[in-house]
Formats: structure tokens, C-alpha cells, sequence
């Protein structure tokens, strides 16, 4: 626990002083998403949640795919850890998404790039909404220590997409859920 700990820390130092060299890749976030969410699937399995994507095609970023997918897994894993089954609708919506669970959502606009990543989960109170990205900050420590946090998830998170020269937020209801929404550079290939 320490070693991750230390090792977080380690990755937010070097993040904001700019000195880790990032992999930088051209690809479609949507891919990385899709995949990335695969991988996941079980966690909301696992509570009953529907994992919902609905991804533009060629959403295309020049970034560190490692980096990205740290974030996406991070902030899907909140949405997961934070949603609460029995609040689930079962009704089926018209709309393309679930009316429940955790909904994904990519796509572009003008210059940028977007992932939203929305639950219907427990919420983050208002107070509490501005110093979700600090180091160490936990709403509520004994949940968090029990979901197995220590306050440096959102604040990774925080440091990868200020290093990809983009930027994160966070609109909450309490009780009703969470939207994070990122924005990142569109990769716009140049004309020769």
C-alpha cells in the first residue's frame, strides 16, 4: 500500500514539473475506450450496473495510450465503485443510453476531443465538488478507506490531462450521480 502510494505520488511530481517523457501516440480514443471498458465489464458485473459506450468513430488524440487508459480506468472505476444497483432504473429509456449504471461517452468538437463518463450514483456534495483533485482529499474517509482509496486517483488523473495540455471536471448532484467530463487537443494532422 505505501509502495502505491509512493509510487502515485511519484507520477503526480513528475507529471506537473514535466519531466516525464510521455509516449506520445496518434490513435481513436474511442478504440480506447471500447477496449478499456471491456476489460472493466466485470467490475459492473459484478454490481449489476450497465456499462453503457456510445463513441464517435475517429476521435483521433496524439497522446500516451498507457497514460490515457490509466485515466479512463481510474475515472470508470470511481463511476463503478460509487454507483449504487438498487437506484438502477429498469426501465428502458428512448434514448441511446442506459438509464442507469455508467455511461461512457466520446466524441469531438471544434479542436477537442471529449470523454464523458457519467453515473447515477451517490453524488459529491457541493462543498466537496472543489477539492476533489487535491492530493490525499477524501470526502468521507472511512468509505474511501474501505473502497481501498487514499485521495491520489483524481489528482493522477488531474496531472495526466494538464500534461497532455487538456483539461478535467467534475458536475455532481448528491444522490443523483457524477459527470466528468475531459477535454483533450483533437489530433488535426498537418498539411504538407
Amino acid at each position: 500500500r505505501m509502495s502505491r502510494i509512493v509510487n502515485s505520488l511519484m507520477t503526480i511530481t513528475r507529471l506537473d514539473a514535466g519531466s516525464e517523457r510521455l509516449e506520445m501516440e496518434v490513435f481513436d480514443l474511442s478504440t480506447l475506450v471500447r477496449t478499456t471498458m471491456e476489460h472493466m465489464r466485470l467490475l459492473a458485473d459484478e454490481k449489476g450496473l450497465p456499462l453503457t459506450c456510445l463513441c464517435d468513430q475517429n476521435v483521433y488524440i496524439s497522446a500516451s495510450p498507457m497514460r490515457i487508459k490509466q485515466v479512463l480506468v481510474n475515472l470508470i472505476d470511481n463511476a463503478i465503485k460509487y454507483s449504487n444497483p438498487s437506484e438502477i432504473s429498469t426501465d428502458s429509456p428512448s434514448s441511446e443510453l442506459a438509464s442507469g449504471g455508467v455511461d461512457v461517452t466520446v466524441f469531438a468538437s471544434g479542436s477537442s476531443a471529449f470523454l464523458r463518463i457519467t453515473d447515477q450514483g451517490i453524488g459529491i456534495s457541493p462543498e466537496v465538488l472543489p477539492h476533489v483533485f487535491e492530493r490525499f482529499y477524501r470526502a468521507d474517509f472511512a468509505r474511501s478507506r474501505g473502497a481501498g482509496g487514499v485521495g491520489l486517483g483524481l489528482a493522477i488523473v488531474k496531472a495526466i490531462i494538464v500534461a497532455h495540455d487538456g483539461s478535467v471536471s467534475i458536475t455532481s448532484t448528491p444522490g443523483a450521480g457524477s459527470t466528468v467530463l475531459v477535454e483533450l487537443p483533437l489530433f488535426k494532422p498537418s498539411v504538407p
